[in-house]
């Protein structure tokens, strides 16, 4: 019962006052974001024998980037929220302006969102690992 408590009460000395359950969490999300992309983004940019389209590189090179701060989340959980705020934001605005007219015309499928729904609908994940209080303090309410 207390190891319960312990995970839903605030640490505020180790965490900021972030609750454990949501450090738990935000590491889940970092590792699942770390795996995932480093396992397919990773092998395709070093088996990749072709010359690159400057616009294909820049996609995979983001890819890549979001790859190892996510490895870095994993060590360092409250300081690379910021990594998880960016990726509600842009599978929100992508959720908005793609997946949501394809829905509303009927025509929303796995196929005509090339196969990214089921990755942008997942960013329920981090919506609920983050611990919105902290983030609106630190990075709203800070400074005021």
């Amino acid at each position: 019962l207390n190891r319960i408590k312990y995970v839903f009460s605030p640490e505020s000395e180790k965490y900021d006052g972030i609750r454990p359950i949501n450090i738990y969490a935000m590491r889940f999300i970092y590792g699942l974001m770390a795996s995932f992309l480093a396992f397919d983004v990773w092998s395709y940019i070093i088996g990749y024998d072709q010359v690159w389209d400057p616009d294909e590189a820049m996609n995979w090179s983001v890819w890549g980037a979001f790859s190892l701060f996510a490895v870095l989340g994993i060590f360092k959980t409250v300081r690379m929220i910021p990594v998880l705020l960016l990726e509600i934001v842009y599978k929100s605005i992508w959720l908005i302006l793609v997946a949501l007219p394809l829905y509303q015309n009927g025509e929303l499928s796995d196929a005509a969102t090339d196969g990214m729904l089921f990755p942008f609908a997942l960013v329920i994940l981090p919506i609920l690992a983050v611990p919105w209080g902290y983030v609106f303090r630190t990075y709203f309410l800070a400074g005021r």
